[in-house]
Parts: C-alpha cells; structure tokens; sequence
C-alpha cells in the first residue's frame, strides 16, 4: 500500500511516499481501507515533533479517517466489512489502509461523506464538549468564537447555534468572516487589536460576551477575557496563534467573576469513555438530522501530503483540511 513517511521528525521534508505491506488488525481492531484523511494544526505539530505527545518513529501522520471496513481483528463485533466508518487509527491515516481500535469506530449516515467524516469527530466533540460540559452555554448567551473559519472554530460556530447561543465569529480577514457568517453566525468582528474592545462592545449593545470559544490564544487573549460579561467563561482550546501560552493577571477573574476553563478533547475520553461516546452519537444523529452540516476546507491528493501539512500550519484554511486518498 502507498503512504506517506518519515524516519524523523526534523521537517516535513523528511517524509516520502513508501511502499509498506498492508496492517494486519489484531484483537479488537479494524482495518480501513481509508477514502479520506482530516489534516488539522496538531496534525502538523505532530507529524514535526513539537505536540505535548511525541509519536515514534517511523511516522505516517494522520488521526481520523473516513473509509470502509476492510478486515475485522479477533474478537470485534458489532461492525462488518463493508460498513461506512469514521475511525480514529493508529497506525496513521495518510495511508491506503490502516489499523485502529474498533470502539473508536462509527457508522457514519448516509447524508456525511467519507471527507465531512475526517474532520468531524475531534472538531465537533471538542465543540460540544467545550461549550455544553465545560461552559455550560445557555440558550441566548453571546459566544464569541476566535479562529471561526478554522476546522474547530467552524464547528464550534455550528454547535453553538444549535445549543440556541447568538454567535459571533472572529476571523482575521473578510473571507474567513464570511464563511463563518455563512455557517449562521449572526455577526462576525476582525482581530485587529487596536480598538477591539469597543467594536465588540457595539456589536452586543455594550453587555460583551458570556463564553469565549478559544482555539487561538493569541494576541487578543487579555482583550477577550476583559470583554466577558459578569459570570462570563473563557475556553483555553488550543494555542493555534503560534506565539507562546499567553498569560493572564489573576485578579482579572475576581473583577468580571469570570472563569479560565480548559477544553482537553484528548482526555475528555480517557477519563469519561460513556459520555464522550454518547456526545459523539448525538452529534451523529444531529448530521442525519440535518441540523449539522460539517463543511469541508481545501482538499488535496495523497501525492500532495507535504503541502497539506504546510497549508495546515499556514492557518490559512477554512473548514477542515482533508486529504484525499481513494
């Protein structure tokens, strides 16, 4: 099978495309014969080394996929070969096949398509599980989500409409505003910080926001907090702004009676299995629904696994990166 890998971690240039036998499933695993690939910023960070978790080496890259069941392993039930899955894998997705734990795998709905599906599960359960379980978004709350066009912002934009929030999206041009205006947000405001404050103020009648969904921890990491209204939630989602952890006086909590909560998605399921699995399905059934229509960003070949990691990075890309596989 044809996929894509490094020896080392130093650069992205150190992967190629190889020839390497198709993973045998063991005990209470799947094999997937992968249609499509999520691409996002820690996928990037990973693939180079510099995530909190380093991968060993040889590395293929690559999380969540959206494929087919093609072998079962020992022991699983439950699935069949042929069944339209969303996995979670760990012998890497930038790959014609690859190996993950069955628990992890879901049938997907008819109306999602193998890309939605590579995109969706650490998106859509950060966003659900951000918003509901950590801050508790009530129906009419003002969200601000930073990064709004981004593969998690997108979803969070989503998800905080159908938990009735009135969202307003942050993007860094008037592109990315747009997209995240088109996904429903009923306003959208730029990350220029001279005078962010006050166009903020206007755009919610002087009151501010009650969360903020935070991918980006970035330069307006202060202004934001300092924006929240009394009994206001700020989510420490990910650092994708690139230029350090950005710190914050203390006192700042006592004044606005506001609250600095981390989101950890990964952890989320290692700590409370049932639940994640539960939000996971209900997410699901709101795609069948069609109260959910993931958007899916810039796509690229196998052949291209390269530039999709650097257009990862770039934090160019709106909605999910996928690549394409078969």
């Amino acid at each position: 099978m044809r996929a894509f890998q490094a020896e080392t971690l130093e650069s992205i240039d150190s992967y190629r495309s190889v020839d390497l036998p198709p993973p045998e499933p063991g005990p209470g695993e799947i094999r997937v014969r992968v249609a499509a690939c999520g691409v996002g910023y820690v996928d990037a960070l990973v693939s180079l080394g510099r995530y909190q978790v380093k991968p060993p080496v040889p590395h293929v890259p690559g999380n969540e996929v959206g494929g087919t069941v093609e072998a079962l392993g020992p022991g699983v039930s439950g699935l069949a070969v042929g069944d339209r899955v969303m996995a979670a894998v760990r012998t890497g997705g930038f790959a014609e096949l690859a190996v993950g734990p069955a628990a992890g795998a879901l049938r997907i709905p008819d109306a999602m398509s193998f890309a939605q599906a590579a995109g969706f599960r650490v998106n859509y359960l950060t966003a659900l599980h951000g918003l509901r379980d950590r801050a508790a978004v009530q129906p009419g709350e003002r969200l601000l989500v930073f990064g709004a066009a981004g593969g998690v912002g997108a979803a969070a934009v989503q998800v905080g409409l159908a938990l009735g929030a009135r969202v307003i999206a942050a993007g860094s041009s008037p592109e990315k505003r747009a997209f995240a205006e088109g996904l429903g947000a009923r306003a959208s405001i730029d990350v220029e910080p001279e005078g962010w404050r006050d166009r903020l103020k206007t755009l919610t009648d002087g009151k501010g926001v009650d969360v903020i969904f935070d991918p980006v921890c970035g330069p307006l990491f202060e202004a934001g907090f300092r924006s929240l209204a009394w009994g206001g939630r700020h989510l420490v989602v990910g650092f994708a702004g690139g230029k350090g952890i950005p710190a914050l006086p203390s006192n700042l909590s006592i004044m606005k009676g506001a609250a600095l909560v981390g989101v950890d998605v990964r952890q989320f399921p290692l700590f409370e299995p049932a639940k994640a699995a539960a939000e996971l399905a209900e997410l699901l059934g709101w795609v069948a629904e069609g109260r959910l229509t993931p958007p899916v960003g810039r796509t690229f070949p196998l052949a291209e696994a390269a530039q999709a990691l650097e257009f990862a990075l770039s934090g160019a890309g709106m909605g999910k990166t996928v690549l394409e596989i078969g």
